[in-house]
Order: structure tokens, then C-alpha cells, then sequence
């Protein structure tokens, strides 16, 4: 077995925060097309349509999940992501302060 670095905590921590809330507007924008295209299938069968719905739900999250999982192994993201985060928005106040100056 090949030498591997464990993920840190932080690491782990980060990448369930951005997959977490990552995932709202995702499932989100797939609830604003899946359910009205299924509302007349709720009504006809409803185990079979939730069971696709919940199909396709759980296919969102699978492929949300793996993408971020190797965006954050492709990228080294090491940090935390609030961290990241506040460096971001420190970093586009001082561009937008010297832009003004």
C-alpha cells in the first residue's frame, strides 16, 4: 500500500461544512425542477415516485460529494474552509481599497 497522508480534522471538518451547505442551493435548484414534474406521479403512485425522487436526491449528493472530494484533493485545500473564506474577503477589501485610492 502506497504511502498516504491522513486528512486532518480540519480538513475533514472543511470539506463536510462545503458539502453540507454547498448542498442547499443544489438540492434546492433540483427540487425546483424535479418536483413539479412529478407532482402528478406523488398523486398516481406515491412509493414509487418518492422512492425515484429520493433516487435522484441521492444521485445530486454522490456526485456533489465525489466532485468536491477530488476538487479538494486536486487542489491541496489544506486549510480551513472559514479560513479560506475570511482570507478571500480580506483579500477583496484590499483590492477594492486600492482600486478607490
Amino acid at each position: 500500500m502506497p504511502d498516504q497522508k491522513a486528512d486532518s480534522k480540519k480538513k475533514s471538518a472543511s470539506e463536510a461544512f462545503v458539502n453540507s451547505f454547498g448542498g442547499y442551493p443544489i438540492g434546492y435548484g433540483v427540487g425546483i425542477l424535479i418536483l413539479p414534474l412529478s407532482m402528478g406521479w406523488i398523486q398516481e403512485d406515491p412509493l414509487t415516485a418518492n422512492l425515484a425522487i429520493t433516487f435522484v436526491y441521492a444521485s445530486v449528493s454522490f456526485v456533489r460529494s465525489y466532485f468536491l472530494r477530488r476538487t479538494f484533493e486536486k487542489y491541496g485545500i489544506e486549510d480551513n474552509f472559514l479560513r479560506l473564506g475570511l482570507k478571500l474577503i480580506k483579500k477583496i477589501k484590499r483590492n477594492n481599497e486600492f482600486q478607490n485610492n
